[in-house]
């Protein structure tokens, strides 16, 4: 029988250097805690989320205003398509995503979210204001139908009105307005008021020159006969000694006052809003005049009204237009000239959102 042979045992296999480094790598990989994790992903589809609105706005707001008509060919059928095709584009980038968002996630599991902010805030600074502005204006046109388009075509009216202002003139109404500000700013803060939308008024009503008139107006804001409730109100922040209709301060607040009754009166709508103050509580105000006649917005309750009632919300938000703009851009522009047109509506006119 032959002698059995031991056999020697087989060597040990080395580790090879790359893969010590990947079990290294691996071990050392940084964590983070569930907290971190849902946070960063919050951060990345808050992200791609105003990216997305921002995108469906501008696409829909151009397509509904490029192919906007009754015809189904050259306006229904082609403004689907354009739909259809925005969902389609939109699936087609975020499949994109995932698979770079995979890769970008085996470096850091902060590369995502900050990928992703990084690109909507170049979005943000690159696009023109203008750009964005206009499409939401024919966005809000395409969702709110008759109402918004209403409400388009009244504010088109105010740029026109604001178009014809007398520069000169607006110019040293503005000087005028100064030893004002810090009350009416003030009075707009109390009441929840855009003060340049309380500048408007004012000058509408004093152009800042504040005196008691023939038909019983007093003061910066020509307060005839403001509501009981309102006036109880307003004195309550006063003493006896400042309630006086002369003392700047007081009639701001009285004028502020009165403006935010009658908004809350018609619901917020600013244009009603402005047209109940200048009537005030005379034959019943503006309320019983709508009931009486079955107008319903500031649109059906023209006709009725004489040419100064039916004008004047237009000249008060004309003023404040041409405030906003002067302190905003440090001069009145000429709405005619280059893309001024463009700048004054994405500036806004005060009061309307």
């Amino acid at each position: 029988m032959p002698p059995l042979v031991k056999r020697r045992a087989a060597p040990k296999r080395k580790q090879t250097p790359g893969f010590v480094r990947n079990q290294f790598s691996l071990k050392k990989k940084p964590q983070i805690s569930k907290l971190h994790g849902y946070l960063l992903i919050g951060l990345e589809y808050l992200g791609l989320l105003g990216i997305g609105l921002a995108a469906v706005i501008v696409v829909l707001g151009y397509s509904a205003n490029r192919f906007s008509g009754t015809g189904f060919f050259k306006s229904h059928l082609p403004f689907a398509a354009g739909i259809i095709g925005v969902i389609i584009l939109g699936v087609i980038l975020l499949g994109l995503w995932q698979r770079l968002r995979r890769r970008l996630r085996e470096r850091s599991h902060l590369l995502p979210p900050a990928v992703v902010l990084a690109l909507a805030l170049v979005i943000s600074g690159l696009a023109p204001p203008e750009l964005f502005s206009r499409a939401f204006l024919y966005y809000r046109v395409l969702v709110g139908g008759k109402q918004e388009a209403s409400r388009a075509a009244l504010m088109h009216q105010v740029y026109a009105a604001y178009r014809r202002l007398d520069t000169a003139q607006m110019t040293k109404m503005i000087s005028q307005s100064g030893p004002y500000t810090a009350a009416i700013k003030e009075a707009g803060a109390a009441y929840g008021i855009d003060g340049d939308l309380l500048k408007g008024l004012a000058a509408t009503e004093s152009s800042f020159l504040p005196r008691t008139s023939s038909d019983g107006g007093h003061g910066l804001f020509q307060v005839t006969k403001a509501p009981a409730t309102v006036t109880k109100a307003v004195n309550r922040l006063f003493s006896a000694e400042r309630r006086v209709l002369t003392d700047a301060r007081y009639n701001a607040y009285l004028g502020a006052a009165t403006l935010r009754h009658y908004l809350t009166e018609m619901k917020g709508d600013l244009f009603l809003g402005l047209l109940a103050y200048n009537i005030g509580p005379a034959n019943g105000g503006l309320r019983f005049i709508m009931d009486q006649y079955g107008a319903t917005d500031f649109i059906t309750i023209q006709p009725y009204l004489q040419q100064l009632p039916r004008d004047y919300p237009i000249r008060v938000l004309s003023y404040s237009l041409a405030f906003r703009i002067g302190r905003q851009e440090g001069r009145l522009l000429a709405y005619e000239e280059g893309k001024n047109a463009l700048r004054i509506q994405a500036i806004g006119i005060p009061g309307l959102r």
